[in-house]
Order: C-alpha cells, then sequence, then structure tokens
C-alpha cells in the first residue's frame, strides 16, 4: 500500500538543546519540495509499480520521504549506499527527510522507486522547477546556454575477448539456473563454459600485451591471436546453442514467474551475445573495420556507444551523449539522451523551440560552443528574434568574423552548463556516479545535482543572494560551512564503502 506521508515529527523540536537548523539552501529546497503539483508528479508514477499499489500490501516507503532521499542523493553526488548510510546518519538530513525517527529505506529500495519514474515525469519535474524559479524572480529566461556532455557507462573497457567471455558467464548461469528448475541431470546440455571461456579471455589478452611490449606490428599480432579467438569464437557458439535448446525446453514447461525470468534472460542476452561473435568474426578473423555504430560494446549496458570527444586527454569514451539547457539563474531547463554520437549543431534548433515554448519569446542571448555553430543555427536565432547569438565558429574565420567574435557581449556569453557528476574510483574518489540507462542518466539531472548547478539548488542560491545582497557576506557561497550544523559534506571527505 503506497503511504503519502508519515506522521508529522521535528526532530528540532525534539532536542532544541543541539539547535539543529538546516542549511540556507536544505531550507530553500524543503520549502520547494512542499510543493504539490510535484509531489504529485512523483505520486502519480510510484502508484504505477503495480496494478494494485495504492491499496494493497505492506505500508511503503512514503512517497514524501522517497522524493527528498533521491533529491538528498542527487544534490550531494552521493551513491544509493552512502545516502543511506549519511541520511541515517544526520539528525538533520532525517528532518530533511521526514523520516523522524523512522529506518532510512535501504538503497535497493531507493532504486527501485528511482527507476520507476518515467521521462515523461522528469520533464515535468523539469517544467515546474522552471515555473517556480520565474515565480520567485530566479530567473527570467533571456539566456540560454545549450551544450552537450558525456556521460560514461560504468563497464570495464569493451574487448572483444571479454565480451564474448561474459556473453559465455551469463548464459552458463542462466543455463544452470535451468537445470535445477527444470529438474534436469548433468549433461552437455547443461555444461558450463565460463572456465573455458574465462582461460581464452586471458590468453588473449596477455598475447596482445606481450606483442605490444615488443613492439610487434599490429598486422602481425592480429595473426599470431587469431587462432585464440577461433577458439574462443567456437565457445561462445556452443553456448549460443545451448541458449536455443534450453529456451525451447522452458518454453514447453510449465508457465510460472522463475520460467519467464530465465526465457526472458535468454532472449535478451542470446541475441547480444550473436552481435559480439559477428563483430568479432569481422574484426579478428577477417580483419574488417566494424563501424562503431554497430559494435556492442557491453552485454549489460547495451545502450553504451562509442563516443569521440575529441580531448586530448579521453579522446574516445564509452556511454551516453546527454543534452543539456541551462537558464540564467543555472537552472536545467531541459535534457536530451541522444543515440550514439550525434553532432552537435542539430540540437540547438531543439532548444529554441523549447524555451519560447516555455517562456512564450525567444531569449535575449543564446550560446553554445564551436561544435554548435552552422549558418543555419544563426540564421534560425536571428530569424527567432534572438537579439545576440554568440556560437563561435570552428577553423578558418574571416577578419570580419574575428571582430565579430572579439565583441564584448560575444566574450561575456554564459559559460557552459558543467556537469555534477564525477567519476568515481574504488577508492572513494568520485566513481561513475550514475548508470547511463536513458532513463537513469536523465534522473540525475532532472531531479537535482549537487549544489550550483541544479535547479532546485541554484533556484536556492540564487534566492538567498538576492535577500542578502551581492555585498553580503557569503552571499555567493553555496557550499555549507564547515563547523556549523552541516548536513552533509562533500563525497570525497566520507569514507567509502
Amino acid at each position: 500500500m503506497l503511504r503519502n506521508r508519515y506522521d508529522p515529527y521535528s526532530l528540532f523540536e525534539a532536542v532544541p538543546q543541539l539547535r539543529l537548523r538546516f542549511e540556507p539552501e536544505l531550507a530553500e529546497v524543503d520549502r520547494l519540495l512542499d510543493d504539490e503539483p510535484l509531489f504529485g508528479l512523483v505520486r502519480a508514477d510510484l502508484v504505477r509499480r503495480y496494478p494494485r499499489t495504492a491499496d494493497l500490501g505492506r505500508p511503503s516507503t512514503p512517497v514524501e520521504v522517497v522524493l527528498r532521499v533521491l533529491v538528498v542523493k542527487h544534490l550531494y553526488g552521493w551513491s544509493y549506499a552512502d545516502t543511506q548510510r549519511f541520511v541515517a546518519d544526520s539528525l538533520v538530513l532525517r528532518q530533511f527527510c521526514r523520516l523522524g525517527l523512522e529506518p532510512v529505506p535501504d538503497r535497493t529500495t531507493l532504486l527501485r522507486w528511482a527507476n520507476t519514474l518515467q521521462p515523461a515525469t522528469l520533464h515535468a519535474l523539469l517544467d515546474r522547477v522552471v515555473e517556480l524559479a520565474r515565480a520567485a524572480k530566479v530567473t527570467r529566461g533571456r539566456q540560454l546556454r545549450t551544450d552537450g556532455t558525456v556521460v560514461e557507462t560504468d563497464v570495464h573497457p569493451p574487448a572483444d575477448s571479454t565480451l564474448l567471455a561474459d556473453g559465455v558467464r551469463a548464459v552458463s548461469r542462466l543455463v544452470g539456473r535451468a537445470r535445477a528448475l527444470l529438474g534436469a541431470g548433468a549433461g552437455a546440455l547443461f555444461r558450463d563454459r565460463t572456465r573455458g571461456a574465462k582461460r581464452l579471455s586471458r590468453a588473449i589478452g596477455q598475447a596482445t600485451a606481450r606483442a605490444i611490449a615488443r613492439g610487434v606490428p599490429r598486422t602481425t599480432g592480429a595473426a599470431a591471436r587469431a587462432p585464440l579467438y577461433r577458439r574462443l569464437v567456437g565457445v561462445a557458439r556452443a553456448s549460443l546453442g545451448q541458449a536455443e535448446r534450453v529456451g525451447q525446453l522452458l518454453g514447453a514447461a510449465p508457465d510460472g514467474p522463475a520460467v519467464r525470468r530465465l526465457r526472458a534472460g535468454l532472449e535478451r542476452i542470446a541475441p547480444l551475445l550473436g552481435r559480439v561473435v559477428d563483430q568479432t568474426e569481422r574484426r579478428a578473423l577477417r580483419n574488417e573495420a566494424v563501424p562503431a555504430a554497430e559494435k556492442v560494446c557491453s552485454l549489460f549496458e547495451p545502450h553504451t556507444a562509442v563516443i569521440q570527444r575529441g580531448k586530448v586527454r579521453t579522446p574516445t569514451a564509452f556511454g551516453r551523449k546527454l543534452w543539456l539547457d541551462e537558464l540564467d539563474g543555472g537552472l536545467v531547463s531541459r535534457y536530451a539522451v541522444l543515440v550514439g554520437n550525434p553532432p552537435d549543431a542539430p540540437n540547438v534548433p531543439a532548444s529554441l523551440a523549447h524555451h519560447r515554448a516555455r517562456f512564450g519569446r525567444p531569449p535575449d542571448v543564446v550560446a553554445a560552443d564551436r561544435g554548435c555553430h552552422s549558418p543555419a543555427n544563426e540564421h534560425l536565432a536571428a530569424a527567432a528574434g534572438v537579439r545576440r547569438v554568440c556560437l563561435p565558429q570552428p577553423g578558418h574565420r574571416t577578419p570580419a568574423r574575428v571582430a565579430h567574435e572579439r565583441q564584448r557581449w560575444f566574450r561575456r556569453a554564459p559559460p557552459r552548463p558543467r556537469p555534477t557528476f564525477a567519476p568515481r574510483t574504488s577508492a572513494g574518489e568520485p566513481r561513475v556516479g550514475l548508470p547511463t540507462d536513458p532513463r537513469r542518466v536523465a534522473q540525475a539531472w532532472a531531479t537535482t545535482s549537487r549544489r550550483r548547478r541544479s535547479g532546485w539548488s541554484c533556484d536556492a542560491t540564487d534566492r538567498r543572494r538576492h535577500r542578502a545582497g551581492p555585498d553580503s557576506p557569503g552571499a555567493l557561497s553555496s557550499a555549507p560551512t564547515p563547523g556549523r550544523s552541516s548536513p552533509a559534506t562533500s563525497s570525497r571527505s566520507r569514507p567509502s564503502d
């Protein structure tokens, strides 16, 4: 049964001796989250988790708690496990999340509820945040900065040998579960080929490392590894045959939840493994170039794309491309998860159209980086009524163009939206903070993000600056002050799991 809220309970009043209080940002976000339309949008999605979620079953984690805990997670850039631990430890965060003395939801519970939110709801949440910001005069929609960023998938660097070994392991695991479910004995049909595939994959990796260390030409090294690849491809094809035959047995078995789960797992993993086998044969055995759009980079995050970033340190990334529109005041007004690695310029018209739809007029200033420049985009923005179009031209520029881009208003264009999630290492440094499934990518940007680059966070910060005045002490600070009743610190200062 879906609950809306816990009974009101104030931890601040229960322990007045501690003089607990919210930081200014949390206080403003707390007030904004009391908005009933925001609450209704989230509840409408959570109530559709199961057919009778609204009125049957044990009492659930309240909708208000789920919403506020997810906001805290994205506000401070924590993982689900860190969020569970830090909220449980902090009286201030407990009060913010309206938990009182109730237990904090488990990280798996938070993940399941978060995945229930739909993309349409996330877009509606952003629209509602923009409405609240306009009502509070935090933004007037005079400036629009649009840009893209890359969200890397939390996967190991893709290689054909490791992908084949992963596919064999996944099929063998499902086949083993099917044997227990079907009551079959040991036999070739249920053979576990994980060990052999892993050994061959490791041998290919070691051969590659030796060839690189010795400076062996690429063609010579590939020819030496071809026999190992043939054996590994043979193991993968045998696993595909197992998956097909076991799938037929499951189709004839009595229907049930376990049978449906196993059949769905085999139907999902077998086609992907078949594509990996095909790309391995083309690349490693026939020496063909496989287009990036046709490559499988992960069996468990199949939406992962090969993205050429054009940067010196990270020329290639594996993940998804995220497009963002940012308003004056730091509000992210729109996002789009792009397919593959498209160019930037075609995304500008959609950003202009969305801005006009939200504000009823074009922005005064449109800014983007060089990848968004095109004569068509400049003409479109000018025709739409944009007074100042700041799209730097790449490549060779005429003297007139150089003079145009050196004008003060052009150089003072709004800065690019900065990504608010950073990669994390296993030692506790920021790790990939979000999986790149299109719906889950959007959640981090659509709900809120750390401090200065989110809708609610910037709304709170800018309103505090507006009240205090530009010369007020701390008017430009949005981080918690050390030593006070700060509810949390950055993820770098917190212990890792």
